[in-house]
């Protein structure tokens, strides 16, 4: 039994937000029902083809749900729709702005239609303000929260390399809709959600945020470095390859220099002595702890740092993460089935079980037929929807 067992998830999802948040309702146990457009679908399956021809974005976000395909600009569709809602108990949506509300998917419409549903919207910058109407994609919403001017380097900004706010708005709607879950069992009754990725992202920017409070000066873009503590970064060892290592206090900073870079008596050197000096003098630091690093190779560099003991980390490729050694030691790869095979995927992380929930990446329209059979529609009337494109 997994803890979300039983309960049903309607979601009018695409890209990653809103599919990234549903993915980890189905990861618990609910039974996940992804609508989307005939014919096309979710366009984040055509993003790429690099999983066995299918979308590395689209098998990531979308196993163990099922795929139903509906029109619901046609009243045919949107009244399969509602018949689906009424029995729901959580109904998530990300379109465009507006188009839920149009088409009378708006918590004030379905809560007289079933009291118990909780209503997720998952929106670029929310349901009111001047943004309201807005467009938003990932990197447009990377750039209006701030993200982008502390990411990069000092002479160019940089993007995340991962959908960020994407991806904090889908962590940010799944733990609101768990919270609501338990409030319905106090009180019977659901609740509206309204996720915006702009607000789940300036939440993520919580440091630099107040680190340039009442006017302050911002942190600096400082590459791969952290922007206010040092030394925590990259640093190059003799054979080519970087290490990442970490001082968060005074005792290693103290045991660092004592053990790593064999000069004990730098620790307490006016101009490193506290984090706010080390910070103010990195580029004469950074020397002195390069060098060190340049006498080393990395596997050495890394034994020397586990003994301090100061935290450090090999920077992995892409490519080397599948073959973590911590992953395999924890068993964390299984296997999912796909329209193109088996794929591997990740456990999801927290819940401790062997048999995590796995099941396939759905095929656009797989259990269309399946859905409304069990809504009650006969054999012809559903051959009917197929065929005129609304299901």
């Amino acid at each position: 039994m997994q803890p979300l067992s039983g309960l049903t998830v309607v979601s009018l999802e695409q890209a990653i937000a809103a599919p990234y948040a549903t993915r980890q309702l189905a990861d618990l146990g609910a039974r996940v029902i992804k609508v989307e457009r005939p014919g096309g679908g979710d366009f984040a399956r055509a993003y790429d083809s690099r999983v066995n021809g299918l979308s590395s974005h689209f098998v990531w976000a979308n196993r163990s749900k099922e795929s139903l395909t509906l029109d619901i600009k046609d009243p045919r569709g949107i009244d399969v729709l509602l018949q689906l809602l009424a029995g729901a108990d959580v109904f998530v949506q990300n379109l465009a702005p507006g188009s839920a509300t149009r088409a009378g998917l708006d918590f004030e419409s379905l809560a007289s239609l079933n009291p118990r549903l909780i209503v997720c919207d998952i929106s670029g910058y929310g349901s009111e303000g001047p943004y309201a109407t807005k467009k938003a994609y990932d990197l447009l919403v990377q750039s209006e929260s701030g993200l982008l001017s502390v990411t990069g380097t000092a002479d160019q900004m940089a993007k995340a390399g991962i959908p960020v706010s994407d991806i904090a708005a889908g962590a940010h709607a799944h733990s609101s809709i768990l919270a609501a879950l338990l409030q319905r069992g106090r009180t019977g009754r659901g609740s509206r959600i309204d996720v915006s990725m702009l607000e789940a992202t300036v939440e993520w920017m919580g440091f630099p945020m107040y680190y340039a409070y009442d006017g302050a000066e911002p942190p600096p873009r400082a590459g791969a470095a952290h922007a206010t503590i040092y030394p925590y970064g990259p640093f190059v060892a003799g054979d080519g390859k970087v290490v990442m290592m970490s001082i968060q206090n005074e005792r290693e900073w103290a045991a660092f220099c004592g053990h790593f870079l064999g000069q004990p008596e730098l620790a307490a050197h006016p101009d490193y002595a506290s984090n706010a000096d080390r910070n103010a003098n990195r580029e004469a630091l950074g020397r002195i702890v390069a060098e060190r690093f340049a006498a080393l190779t990395s596997t050495e560099a890394i034994d020397l740092l586990e003994e301090v003991p100061v935290a450090n980390a090999r920077v992995n490729t892409v490519e080397e993460v599948w073959q973590h050694p911590q992953l395999a030691a924890r068993g964390r790869w299984h296997e999912v089935a796909s329209p193109s095979g088996p794929v591997p995927a990740l456990a999801p992380p927290g819940p401790v079980t062997d048999t995590p929930r796995m099941d396939p990446v759905p095929a656009l329209g797989e259990h269309t037929r399946r859905i409304l059979a069990e809504l009650g529609l006969g054999e012809a009337d559903i051959d009917r929807l197929v065929e005129d494109g609304v299901a």
